[in-house]
């Protein structure tokens, strides 16, 4: 007979050499790499291959894919015309998802890059997503939208177009090992959105536009947003405490704690809370870490639960000045890389997804009464 699993919790519906999450151990995979063997060491770039490959690459594979990355990153004029018509008050993700489908309706394949289709167009969703969200954030402020370079690396860029100042080297290397964290993370629900699409054998940008729109919801990408709102309504340190025992008498869901699939402790989470301490250390401004560490250590005692990889991340891009309606767009910026892996994976060997369901409404046997009767 049939099982039925509720979300589809605890079933198997591919196979994929991508990524592994365990969580009964806590430990995350990256094509047979344990993500602490990547997290600050491996650049982006390196695992950006090593998901669309199964391998690192060497210094010429590197090169080479760095090259064909910055070489994409020249964006349709519709396209810009789109970013810097959408209202201002548009939530980035929902300008990012809408572009990246207006994306679909130009041209693909670069003649210099030697192939496929497919490829050509994860390397170009790569490397624009991220000026996407950017520009878009200038766009809003009523600000020129900053020049594209071709020297930096993914971060790099992205702070670049933000700001329009020289991002600093561990600005730069803070938000790499980020997008390294967020890059891959088996079949949770948008990169699962991405493979269903592409099993129709529907194009790339419509399987990337769904997920992305998976990504957007508050049980999913959008947590990293919920944490900061509510560091912001406790306030100070001294109120922790009293805000969390009320939050659980109300039944209230604490961001960022828990996890749908790790039992045990998130395996991205310390280094996010490390490059948290060190921020706010740096710019002299400790409580929102001060804050987190105690919720934190709060929810363990009382409930058994850790903190998620969104809990300390949130801390991390506000640190960096990032807008809070830009914590998760960078979550799709960094999962880019991810997805296009699977749509490539899926499509390499496909199968439509057609699962079953079991009707629970009434057994046939109703009569038709015509309108005029009813």
């Amino acid at each position: 007979m049939p099982v039925i699993s509720r979300g589809l919790e605890g079933i198997i519906a591919a196979e994929t050499r991508i990524g592994d999450v365990r969580g009964d151990i806590g430990q995350l995979i990256y094509c047979g790499y344990d993500i602490n063997e990547l997290a600050g060491k491996a650049t982006y770039e390196e695992v950006i291959h090593l998901l669309w490959h199964g391998r690192l690459p060497n210094r010429r594979e590197l090169g080479k894919l760095t090259e064909a990355l910055r070489a994409e990153r020249e964006i349709p004029q519709g396209v810009i015309d789109l970013i810097q018509t959408a209202p201002k008050t548009a939530a980035p993700i929902d300008v990012m998802r809408t572009a990246v489908s207006m994306l679909g309706c130009y041209p693909t394949v670069r003649h210099d890059l030697d192939m496929p289709e497919n490829q050509a167009i994860a390397i170009k969703l790569v490397a624009q997503i991220g000026i996407i969200a950017a520009w878009f954030h200038r766009a809003r402020q009523g600000e020129a939208l900053t020049p594209i370079r071709k020297d930096l690396s993914e971060a790099g860029h992205f702070l670049w177009l933000m700001s329009g100042e020289e991002p600093s080297a561990d600005a730069t290397r803070t938000l790499d090992v980020a997008f390294v964290l967020h890059a891959e993370h088996g079949f949770n629900a948008s990169t699962f959105t991405a493979r269903v699409v592409s099993s129709t054998l529907s194009d790339m940008y419509s399987a990337i536009s769904a997920a992305i729109g998976a990504l957007k919801g508050p049980l999913h990408g959008g947590a990293n947003e919920g944490v900061i709102h509510m560091l912001q309504e406790i306030g100070s340190l001294e109120k922790v405490d009293q805000w969390v025992e009320d939050a659980l008498a109300q039944k209230k869901k604490i961001m960022g704690i828990g996890h749908r699939v790790y039992k045990v402790l998130d395996p991205r989470a310390p280094h996010l809370k490390a490059m948290g301490i060190k921020l706010s250390n740096e710019l002299g401004e400790p409580k929102w870490i001060q804050m987190s560490e105690r919720i934190a250590s709060i929810m363990k005692d009382k409930k058994g639960l850790n903190a998620n990889v969104d809990f300390y991340s949130a801390t991390v891009y506000y640190s960096l000045g990032i807008p809070t309606d830009l914590f998760t767009p960078i979550f799709a910026i960094a999962r880019m890389s991810g997805w296009t892996a699977h749509v490539l994976e899926q499509l390499a060997d496909n199968r439509l997804f057609r699962p079953l369901s079991e009707y629970v409404g009434p057994e046939p046997g109703k009569k038709f009464v015509p309108i005029a009767e009813r």
